[in-house]
């Protein structure tokens, strides 16, 4: 390992890891006070078979996004951007095309050390924005979201949809073909029907990233010949 990346790896990565831990551990405590609130001062507490059996049925349904999630969005996100992401929140919704939008903008190259940094810069840009939106909607969201007609408010559902689709669209522009094995193995399960995201979505990541290496490593035997 080179001196710049031995000096990148002990000023910046480290304190990142033993931060990163550090915060999310310390937001997972913080996650149970509210409960812990209200069974201490209210004595309101459901008994641990009923415990249970909730935390059963949220890990039935979310238990694969907590594996899925890190491992498809760390390459956009980089290690801080990951921290920084699952502590804030909003994540395929606002740091991942923040984190992405940004790399585009500066012109650096996914997966480097420059891109880890932008998007660092990116995505802590987008919780104080964040931030700023979240309070002035706590203050008059609900207001403002009486004052819209019908039609306004179901099209915030198209939202996500509209992210991701600009997100793949913005990718698959460097590399078309990329972009069609990852469009054409998402419509394959798709039009199967009955397969639920959490199944589609790492499929067609992995997928698209084990046909990318085949295609390069083909690529490049043939240079060297």
């Amino acid at each position: 390992m080179s001196d710049k990346n031995l000096s990148y790896e002990e000023s910046f990565t480290k304190p990142i890891i033993k931060y990163g831990r550090i915060t999310n551990l310390v937001a997972v405590l913080f996650s149970f006070i509210p409960a812990i609130v209200v069974s201490v001062v209210y004595g309101a507490f459901p008994g641990i078979q009923n415990i249970l059996t909730g935390w059963g049925l949220i890990a039935a349904i979310y238990l694969v996004y907590a594996i899925v999630e890190p491992i498809s969005f760390f390459p956009v996100l980089g290690l801080p951007g990951t921290y920084m992401s699952f502590l804030a929140g909003n994540i395929g919704n606002m740091r991942v095309p923040c984190s992405a939008i940004a790399q585009e903008a500066v012109g650096v190259t996914p997966g480097t050390k420059k891109a880890e940094l932008v998007s660092t810069l990116g995505i802590a840009g987008s919780i104080i924005t964040n931030m700023i939106v979240v309070t002035i909607a706590a203050i008059g969201g609900a207001a403002l979201m009486n004052a819209f007609p019908p039609v306004i408010i179901e099209a915030f559902t198209y939202v996500s949809p509209a992210i991701f689709g600009a997100i793949f669209a913005l990718y698959a522009a460097k590399n078309y073909l990329y972009g069609a094995i990852a469009l054409i193995v998402a419509g394959i399960m798709f039009f199967i029907g009955g397969i639920p995201s959490y199944v589609m979505i790492p499929v067609s990541v992995f997928s698209t990233v084990a046909i990318a290496f085949y295609l390069n490593s083909r690529k490049n035997n043939k240079a060297e010949k």
